[in-house]
């Protein structure tokens, strides 16, 4: 019996197979990358024309917006006086002439060939007593004739085109009939859903008889893909479960209780929860794979030294891992506050224990110190590194590395993590891995990303918190006002952020720089204020300089860019200026805010910008007036921005999603996720549907390293 055709099948047959694909348009298929007939049958249409809603050209009012569908019957090109490139193309469609115009694109000339139909769209305009359009949208629909006509994306200074790609597509589409495209999600799931065939689903996308075909088959191949990336990931974490070897640390030997007993505080319910889970996790022999997400100022350090004392109480090491120097030194200056007094068991000792000892190991260490630090590190006399990517340089090695704390973990990639765990011990162990991110992450957004992580979520804030005043301002007086509540702070005995996208100024970018604004606020606004300034440019003991200064209360006011974006915790710190704000995102701007109001004295952030600027911009702004909860604020920023932005944090899965929105499909993600957990049910293989298990092993064959570094983690 003949099998239907899977999708690892179709993958392996070129696209230069279908007729009319020669060497040339391969090259051009390339550029798209479409390469196999698989990548041809999911290049999937951007729009659709109705053709029972296209108007004669007869019939067109000057200043309407319409569709019309004709022929080119003359193309010219030429130069306007001022230099500027204009094509011009006839099309007529039996009832009467429409002019269209191209300015600045030449190669128009090349591409608007006589004798081929044209679908535009436009506005209706007269030049000359005849009707024109300016620069329409133009899709070549060749001699499809049906209702529905399906426009694809083009790569069209290269000469690709709709028609051929929809040619190419139903030749391919043609060519399975026979065999059958394989669908290896179970009918029970289907039924449950309301989904079509894969091989219907395909069909009614790309050649739909009605519109509504193309939510259906939409909806079943989005579930596809999202499927598809829900099991991988699953797989991922069982199969690093079962093939990977941890560290069990003795709940006896916890020194939690002791430490949370000291504090002058109440944890959160929040963090207590996430205590527990890391704790529950890392008494286990499987290594822990966890993220913890919370908003700005939720006391993340604070659960992740719990981690780290516990592996130390257990005769083992910790590493903290940030990703930039200043990040780094403020992370060690916590948690050496945080051990201040706390004595470890150490057996070498007369009394049994001694103090707690965190070094830092970045590249502004001295060298002397910091060849003494890493033979320390080697023969277990340092108990805790905190560091950058100093402590994944070769030479660095752990004595018992048993728990790993990564934070702002966007910015580290995959394998610089899977580094740090990998040659971290001799024995093949791992360490129990806690990745931290103070970026809220939207729910769909965790669960497509981040579906290989165990999630622990601080989604609540320290009591005595009061919430920071946000305050948008465009005009002078607006300006002003900002100024004078900045010196109002400062003789309350308070200290200012002065936030600048730039540290130069420059002659492309309309935006304030440090540089410029630290002389210009010595000289005016805040003449006769102690002004410091930091930036990624300084060297790095000026850059120590001026954060030591500001936080021991030695300047009133730090001029700074986005490196303390972060990190940075000055409890005195009572107010901020953003100046362009607008050249910043929602999420950015929610991390420069949550540089102010981490004590119990009311706080306040001014966004400024000029009084024009673009519709985003102003939702943005709005926004973070409206709110200071960092995960409402995520969804807004992943409705402005797209889930681009989320993927690029992960550093892969952005090509595993051509159709599946996590803006528009966020039920779907859900249900993928629950199938997911279904078919998988704690194993390393998917039960229901072998057909199903081998998709998911070609498809994480086919993404290369990104596959790889999936496994790793």
């Amino acid at each position: 019996m003949t099998l239907p055709l899977a999708l690892a099948d179709l993958d392996e047959i070129p696209v230069d197979r279908l007729n009319g694909v020669g060497e040339q348009r391969r090259r051009v298929l390339s550029e798209v990358n479409v390469h196999s007939v698989f990548d041809l049958i999911t290049y999937y249409p951007r729009r659709y024309i109705d053709r029972s809603k296209e108007a004669p050209i007869v019939d067109c009012v000057i200043g309407e917006q319409i569709m019309v569908v004709g022929e080119i019957t003359k193309v010219t090109s030429r130069s306007t006086r001022n230099r500027r490139s204009l094509v011009e193309a006839i099309i007529s469609d039996g009832t009467g002439t429409v002019r269209a115009t191209f300015f600045n694109q030449a190669w128009r000339k090349k591409q608007l060939l006589e004798g081929l139909t044209v679908a535009l769209f436009g506005k209706i305009d007269e030049y000359r007593g005849a009707k024109q359009m300016a620069n329409p949208l133009i899709d070549f629909v060749g001699d499809k004739t049906g209702r529905i006509v399906a426009v694809y994306p083009q790569s069209e200074k290269a000469g690709l085109v709709s028609w051929e790609l929809a040619r190419w597509v139903t030749e391919a589409l043609r060519r399975c009939e026979e065999r059958g495209i394989e669908d290896p999600v179970p009918e029970s799931v289907r039924l449950k859903y309301d989904l079509l065939s894969r091989h219907d689903a395909l069909r009614r996308i790309h050649e739909p008889a009605e519109l509504s075909d193309v939510q259906k088959a939409r909806n079943r191949l989005v579930f596809d893909e999202l499927l598809r990336v829900q099991l991988t990931l699953r797989l991922s974490k069982l199969h690093r479960e079962s093939a990977v070897r941890g560290i069990d640390h003795d709940l006896d030997k916890f020194l939690s209780t002791d430490f949370f007993s000291s504090l002058p505080f109440e944890l959160t319910a929040a963090q207590k929860r996430a205590v527990t889970e890391i704790n529950t996790d890392i008494a286990k022999a499987r290594p822990m794979h966890r993220l913890l997400q919370g908003d700005v100022g939720s006391g993340k350090t604070l659960v992740a030294f719990q981690g780290l004392i516990n592996a130390v109480a257990n005769g083992h090491q910790g590493a903290f891992m940030a990703p930039t120097e200043i990040l780094a030194e403020q992370h060690y200056l916590g948690l050496k506050e945080m051990a201040e007094g706390f004595e470890v068991p150490d057996s070498r000792t007369l009394t049994g224990v001694r103090p707690l000892s965190i070094k830092l190991l970045s590249n502004s260490v001295p060298a002397p110190e910091k060849k003494r630090i890493v033979r320390q590190l080697k023969d277990g006399s340092v108990d805790v590194a905190v560091g950058t990517h100093s402590l994944i340089q070769s030479g660095v090695s752990f004595k018992s590395l048993s728990f790993v704390v990564v934070d702002e973990q966007h910015r580290f990639g995959v394998e610089q993590r899977a580094k740090l765990r990998e040659h971290s011990r001799e024995d093949g162990r791992w360490p129990h891995l806690l990745v931290m991110t103070a970026t809220p992450i939207p729910r769909t957004a965790a669960m497509t990303v981040y579906g290989d992580l165990d999630v622990s979520l601080l989604d609540e804030l320290p009591p005595g918190r009061i919430p920071i005043e946000t305050k948008w301002v465009s005009t002078p007086e607006g300006v002003k006002s900002a100024w004078n509540y900045v010196r109002e702070e400062v003789k309350e005995g308070r200290q200012t952020f002065v936030v600048c996208p730039l540290i130069d100024e420059s002659e492309n970018i309309v935006a304030s720089s440090a540089e410029a604004t630290h002389a210009e606020l010595i000289r005016g606004e805040l003449s006769g204020l102690r002004v410091g300034l930091l930036h990624g440019r300084l060297k790095a003991s000026d850059k120590e300089r001026a954060m030591e200064q500001f936080r021991a209360g030695l300047l009133d006011v730090l001029v700074a860019t986005t490196v303390i974006e972060v990190g940075v915790n000055i409890p005195n710190a009572s107010a901020m200026v953003v100046l362009s704000a607008d050249r910043f995102g929602i999420a950015q701007l929610h991390q420069l805010r949550g540089r102010v109001g981490r004590s119990s004295y009311k706080s306040r952030c001014y966004l400024v910008t000029e009084d024009s600027i673009t519709e985003d911009a102003v939702r943005r702004l709005q926004a973070l007036e409206n709110s200071t909860d960092g995960f409402e604020l995520a969804e807004v920023d992943l409705e402005l921005r797209g889930e681009g932005t989320i993927f690029d944090q992960r550093q892969s899965g952005r090509s595993d999603l051509k159709l599946a929105s996590l803006i528009r499909d966020r039920l779907w993600v859900e249900r993928a996720r629950s199938c997911s957990e279904a078919l998988v049910e704690g194993h390393e293989t998917i039960t229901l549907s072998p057909m199903l298990g081998k998709e998911i092993e070609w498809f994480i064959s086919a993404r290369g390293p990104d596959a790889e570094n999936l496994w790793r983690g």
